[in-house]
């Protein structure tokens, strides 16, 4: 593992250069509000969100160095870090807290008004930064050569891209081009398949593999490397190739909760899909529970040590420290978390009572470590929040019932706790992705805090009235927004109050995590690979297999040179998949997204012409890295650190 004092940052820690400014201020709360709203509607139309760090990166790199013509890359990486909050609280938010509109629809609850929702989102993220800035030294510093963080290292390299110009631009912004355009193509004009898929028969063989064909994804796989690539292809073999066939060739004729219908039957509606998210995303979750349970117990050494050494600076202020090293004062940080568990407990618009707040506070601090950890190992985007979501929903609504809190009331806390849990989790694995950023740039770390805090309030203040204008137009559980999240939250809830959770799926999921740790194998990333659909850990694993080949030639500075243009490339093509992502949201919620839709006039078109056309389009993004990295004769990148995680 490299030392702290063995790297060096971009800007070195004796330069100062603007940071927090107005400029810096301003632009990054107009993205952190429209990041925040263009992916709510996506989350509640789809069930997932993009990440919004490297898009933000790119605008702010472009106002700042082309529009306003000023040359300061810690600016730029301020604005990233204000805007991309939007997006985290945004995901945290609408994974949950639509729950509690579907209850009013049916006449259980009333509709939350706009400060209930306001103050969760609000509180939350709040949480969620506090909770990371104990651990920055640990996860960020100590685990830099472990942990890969492949956004925030992307976030890096466009900034830098900018500031260099030169090879290292040409190849990231050809990346960034790339990506657009087969983003667009995919899913804009959609004349082709996201997917392709292989699925058996019910009479023969119930299972299904396949793969999507992503950009950004297949980069995520090729930055993180394929150790942690195969990990989690793992965990996604498992689940459809093993798990989904036992269920459908044992209960083909059984109703097993929470399905409403046999085994079979959803098999026949849905196929492996509709048993994965019938059955298999429990067991997932109940994997992720016993990962992060696994991975907290592993890493308590290392954080009681890093918090320790927190400690000694509570009558410092900071002082004594070089620049690149200094995070929000330790006591101001304890004080704001006793203050705002206080007010989660106090407020009367949030029904929590002091259990609830306790709740919040230990599962808070618990998957803000778990979340920080996982987005340094596949990624923001990757980062399954719902899951971490489910986990605190199981027990949480376990312990309120048992203290009495039932029916309406016990509900309604159980999804104000999720929710502000659900916020903490995206929020704290957004921050520490955006500190991985400036632990590279050399950017003043509590200045990115303060400017998390920033874009977590002006975020807040925004979300409320979103959900309301979305529901309000649509409906949330309607065909235009179905909210799969928040439904299936929803149901878990009702189950446990009810007393019929499919606890067996679950300690199923526990038992397969147990397992892998005993073999031992990283837990989370094959939980992930549980939970997650495999056509997405199946792209994952094309990118680690190119990174294999890369790593297996033989050493010399060609290689080296080969793998930094591939990395430099894949940031450019997360970030280019990142903004058009955001541009089609945007285009959606203003309706013209449908009109961009041309797979209406493709209907007809026999289905395995379509998957051709799919192979065919992941095949030229595949050769498009390819065009960048072996076959790129100038080979003048300058070689960036090899990200691949280490054991």
């Amino acid at each position: 593992m490299e030392k702290q004092n063995d790297f060096k940052p971009y800007i070195p820690a004796e330069k100062i250069t603007p940071e927090l400014t107005v400029t810096s201020i301003i632009m990054g709360i107009i993205l952190a509000v429209v990041f925040g709203a263009a992916n709510a509607y996506l989350g509640l139309r789809v069930g997932m969100t993009v990440s919004a760090s490297i898009p933000a990166a790119v605008i702010g790199m472009g106002v700042i160095r082309v529009i306003l013509r000023k040359n300061s890359v810690l600016e730029s990486n301020i604005v990233q870090t204000i805007g991309s909050a939007g997006e985290s609280l945004a995901a945290g938010a609408i994974f949950t807290i639509p729950a509690l509109f579907l209850w009013a629809e049916e006449g259980v609850m009333e509709k939350p008004d706009i400060f209930e929702i306001t103050i969760i989102a609000l509180l939350g993220g709040l949480l969620g930064v506090f909770f990371m800035i104990p651990l920055r030294n640990a996860l960020i510093v100590r685990e830099h050569g472990t942990l890969p963080y492949p956004e925030g290292q992307a976030c890096a390299e466009v900034m830098l891209a900018g500031e260099e110009g030169g090879a290292n631009a040409s190849t990231v912004f050809a990346g960034m081009g790339f990506a657009a355009f087969f983003k667009f193509v995919i899913d804009g004009l959609k004349v082709v398949p996201s997917e392709v898929n292989i699925e058996g028969s019910a009479k023969t063989y119930p299972g299904a593999i396949g793969t999507q064909i992503y950009p950004a994804v297949m980069s995520v796989g090729y930055i993180c490397g394929p150790k942690i690539s195969s990990y989690m292809f793992s965990g996604g073999l498992l689940s459809w190739l093993v798990l989904i066939p036992l269920i459908v060739i044992f209960g083909n004729n059984l109703v097993l909760y929470p399905g409403t219908e046999t085994i079979g039957d959803i098999y026949a509606a849905g196929g492996a899909s509709g048993i994965w998210g019938t059955y298999i995303r429990y067991i997932g979750a109940g994997a992720l529970a016993a990962g992060g349970i696994i991975s907290l117990i592993k890493s308590l050494p290392l954080i009681v040590r890093t918090f320790r050494d927190s400690m000694k600076g509570f009558n410092i202020m900071g002082g004594g420290k070089e620049r690149t090293a200094q995070d929000i004062n330790m006591t101001i940080v304890l004080i704001a978390i006793l203050v705002l568990t206080l007010l989660v407990w106090l407020v009367p618009a949030i029904p929590v009572s002091l259990v609830g707040a306790i709740i919040v506070v230990i599962f808070g601090f618990f998957f803000a470590t778990v979340s920080s950890r996982m987005v340094g190992l596949v990624g923001s985007s990757n980062n399954p929040v719902s899951g971490m979501a489910i986990a605190t929903l199981l027990i949480a609504t376990l312990i309120l019932k048992l203290c009495g809190e039932v029916g309406a009331p016990g509900m309604q806390a159980a999804i104000a706790i999720g929710s502000i849990i659900c916020i903490v989790a995206a929020i704290s694995g957004d921050t520490s992705q955006d500190l991985k950023t400036g632990y590279l740039l050399g950017a003043t770390p509590k200045k990115q805090q303060y400017g998390e805090l920033i874009g977590v309030v002006a975020s807040a203040l925004a979300i409320g009235a979103t959900l309301y204008l979305l529901d309000n137009a649509w409906h949330f559980g309607s065909e235009e927004l179905g909210a799969p999240q928040a439904t299936l939250m929803k149901m878990i809830i009702e189950g446990i109050m009810g007393g019929n959770l499919p606890w067996g799926l679950i300690l199923i999921g526990v038992f397969i995590a147990v397992v892998v740790e005993i073999l031992r194998i990283p837990v989370l990333p094959v939980a992930i690979g549980i939970y997650l659909p495999v056509q997405l850990n199946a792209c994952i694993m094309v990118g680690g297999l190119i990174r294999l080949f890369f790593d297996r030639m033989k050493e010399g500075k060609k290689k080296n040179n080969i793998i930094s243009n591939g990395i430099l490339f894949c940031s450019g093509m997360i970030a280019g998949e990142g903004l058009v992502g955001i541009v089609l949201a945007i285009l959606a919620v203003v309706g013209v997204g449908s009109v961009l839709d041309l797979s209406g006039m493709l209907s007809a078109v026999p289905s395995w012409i379509m998957s051709v056309g799919s192979i065919v389009v992941f095949g030229l993004i595949i050769l498009s890295l390819l065009k960048f990295t072996v076959w790129n004769k100038k080979s003048n990148a300058k070689v960036v650190e090899n990200t691949e995680t280490q054991e």
